[in-house]
């Protein structure tokens, strides 16, 4: 048994994102999703990681609470970033499905677009049809 790669856990984020609530995943239009094994060092430091293994995934972009609608040009698209072996590791820990561990960390780092409380998050979570 191996772990699985980039391509197999984009395919789950993908799976994930698909089961979420239309109301939710409508809004999303524009963002764009990587799947990297680890952040880079730059990342680390910003959000003051003391290990590469602390971070599940991360958004960057301006939300919506921020006038993300506003077209600005030249401005980069906002982007989720899901790290596969900082997952994994989480996963090997966790009596949870490797699907719910990318589903929580999309939902997660989704929110921070909408600017969504914890409670939301998780009410659009149970809302996922897997």
């Amino acid at each position: 048994m191996s772990a699985p790669t980039l391509a197999e856990i984009e395919a789950l984020a993908d799976a994930a994102f698909a089961a979420l609530p239309e109301k939710f995943t409508r809004l999303c239009e524009g963002v764009v999703f990587h799947v990297e094994d680890f952040p880079d060092e730059e990342t680390l430091d910003e959000m003051e990681c003391e290990t590469e293994f602390d971070l599940l995934g991360l958004f960057r972009g301006k939300g919506l609470p921020d006038g993300a609608h506003l077209a600005e040009t030249g401005a980069e698209p906002n982007m989720v970033w899901l790290y596969r072996r900082p997952i994994l590791d989480f996963w090997a820990e966790s009596e949870d499905t490797l699907g719910d561990i990318i589903t929580h960390v999309l939902v997660h780092e989704i929110g921070h677009h909408f600017g969504l409380s914890d409670a939301d998050m998780e009410e659009i979570e149970r809302g996922a049809v897997l």
